[in-house]
């Protein structure tokens, strides 16, 4: 069942601006985390135990709140009490008094954020037909994060901190999550044909591994997160002190990838929906690695060479939802999207998330700033092998597969 047009659309932007809310309230301490740790005296092992905190209780909630709300339904109110939670625990960062303060709250908004996507994600699959599910999904998950969290976002929390401090930042973005709240319980139907479907059972939420392309979808999940929590964290780190940045300058970098990506939550989700999951995520998985390598081997004191490293190596950025959201939405019955995405998505949480900037700071610590950039280079590198291995999933490709076979057999 699809809804009409023009609530898709209105579905569709309402839940793309409120995750990239979700993800600049997330990026604000990596975007903040050279002004934190001055303040706080932090070494590099504990920005990443905070970010590995963060992680940890963003997958713990994501693995279970999209099974709840596969089992119990009510999506819509789950989503408006989770998105007001994280914004609170924004504020809450900006009051923390020290390490275990701020390490508290960020686990706090990671327990509110890990059910947002998987049920985001289950709302824009009920809605939307087969045949546009990678745009839409794409759409959702790049282009509000990308616009709001990774372009526009280091600009505008550097341009708060420096005008006024670190805290005040975090209690400032804090802000819009509130209205987003209010205008999801207002505008957002809870699709209740889903509920018509079987209830999920934990036996059956983890025979969903069985199938080859779930088990790939939930390893490529876990080293795209890896890839992004590495890279968010420690290249603000490289790029001031290394390569002789100031906050100003390096937030410009940083956004760059953002600004770009914007147009990659349609391009590369969409053209996966016309040529095929499997060899576009192989390309942007592949083109990951001009970002990291771009930040280590560019010697300029311009930044107009960054930027079209970051340009190129955004295309990754466009594997996440399909990832995490359309090739699992393609291959699970409908009563399990939420269990699958939550699967996908709060796995690679508990994983990618947590251990990888968890052992990057040590490794930064151990080996140098550049250590971090060659952890995300080969993290790209291992997702473009694993997408290698794809079932092919594209209803249009899957109908063009089925026509030649129709007209070889007619021709016979």
């Amino acid at each position: 069942m699809t809804a009409n047009k023009n609530y898709q659309w209105l579905l569709i932007t309402l839940l793309s601006v409120n995750f990239g809310i979700v993800f600049f309230d997330r990026n604000a301490f990596a975007v903040l985390g050279t002004f934190i740790q001055a303040d706080m005296k932090l070494t590099q092992s504990q920005i990443g135990d905070i970010t590995a905190a963060f992680s940890f209780a963003w997958a713990i909630a994501g693995l279970f709140m999209g099974s709840l709300s596969d089992r119990v339904g009510h999506r819509k109110a789950i989503l408006v009490v989770a998105t007001i939670v994280f914004s609170c625990a924004s504020v809450l960062s900006g009051f923390a008094a020290g390490y275990v303060a701020l390490m508290g709250a960020r686990m706090l908004m990671g327990v509110a954020e890990g059910g947002i996507m998987p049920i985001t994600q289950t709302l824009i699959t009920a809605e939307v037909s087969p045949q546009r599910r990678g745009l839409a999904h794409g759409i959702t998950q790049n282009v509000g994060a990308n616009l709001l969290a990774n372009f526009l976002g280091p600009i505008i929390i550097v341009a708060i901190a420096v005008a006024t401090d670190w805290r005040k930042a975090f209690m400032l973005v804090a802000l819009p999550g509130f209205l987003m709240a209010l205008l999801i319980a207002w505008l957002v139907h809870e699709p209740h044909h889903l509920d018509r479907h079987p209830k999920p059972t934990l036996s059956g939420a983890l025979g969903l591994l069985a199938d080859r392309n779930m088990l790939l979808c939930v390893l490529m999940s876990i080293l795209l997160v890896a890839y992004f929590v590495v890279f968010f964290v420690f290249t603000p780190f490289y790029l001031e002190k290394t390569s002789g940045f100031d906050p100003t300058h390096r937030s410009w970098i940083m956004s760059s990838a953002g600004l770009v990506a914007i147009a990659i939550g349609f391009i590369v989700p969409g053209a996966s929906d016309r040529f095929g999951r499997k060899p576009v995520a192989v390309v942007a998985s592949l083109l990951g690695v001009c970002i990291p390598l771009g930040t280590m081997w560019i010697h300029s004191s311009s930044v107009w060479p960054y930027y079209f490293a970051y340009a190129a190596g955004a295309a990754i950025t466009g594997v996440f939802p399909m990832a995490m959201a359309t090739i699992p939405s393609d291959t699970v019955k409908p009563g399990l999207i939420a269990t699958a995405l939550s699967l996908t998505m709060g796995t690679s949480e508990i994983i990618g998330g947590v251990l990888a900037p968890a052992i990057a700071g040590r490794v930064s610590d151990a080996y140098g700033l550049a250590a971090p950039l060659w952890i995300v280079t080969g993290l790209a590198i291992g997702t473009c092998f694993i997408a290698l291995l794809l079932r092919e999933t594209a209803p249009m490709v899957l109908a063009r597969r089925d026509q030649a076979r129709a007209g070889l057999a007619k021709a016979a």
